[in-house]
């Protein structure tokens, strides 16, 4: 970044800033801590117009993760119960996370361990398709579980 007519060496600051301001460029401190500071010649909005696209390429080839939720009850009926196996099936091929969870509404709460049998056989069911997370764990009146898709392997 530095200008090829500007030789690489220890200048006093003034003579620093009158070589920055004869090139038309910044003088940016760089370590102001170190004795004698460190600085650098460079055209700083150039600079900070390339840190932002670093940044932004960083940034689209960071991986988005994806949560889709299902829903049951705990006495969920066997028809309902495939409608939405599908429905997980589809998000797990498609790369999401899924997180599947029995909701136990007024005294429903009764039914924990029918609950937990409808998500473990939800997982049992979908093995091939992604992997447990979470195994089932209630809180207050949500019995959750989260499913990985399975990474394709090439």
């Amino acid at each position: 970044m530095v200008g090829d007519n500007v030789e690489v060496g220890i200048y006093p600051l003034a003579e620093a800033m009158a070589k920055s301001d004869e090139l038309g460029l910044d003088l940016v401190e760089i370590s102001p801590k170190a004795d004698p500071p460190v600085c650098k010649i460079i055209d700083y909005k150039k600079f900070l117009y390339e840190q932002k696209k670093r940044e932004k390429a960083m940034k689209a080839k960071a991986s988005k993760v994806v949560v889709k939720e299902i829903r049951f009850g705990p006495n969920t009926d066997d028809h309902d119960y495939e409608f939405k196996k599908k429905h997980a099936e589809k998000f797990l091929k498609d790369g999401a996370k899924l997180k599947a969870y029995v909701f136990f509404k007024g005294r429903s709460i009764v039914y924990k361990d029918q609950g937990e049998i409808l998500l473990l056989r939800l997982a049992s069911e979908l093995e091939e398709f992604g992997k447990v997370e979470q195994m089932p764990r209630l809180e207050g009146k949500r019995m959750t579980m989260f499913i990985a898709p399975k990474t394709k392997s090439k």
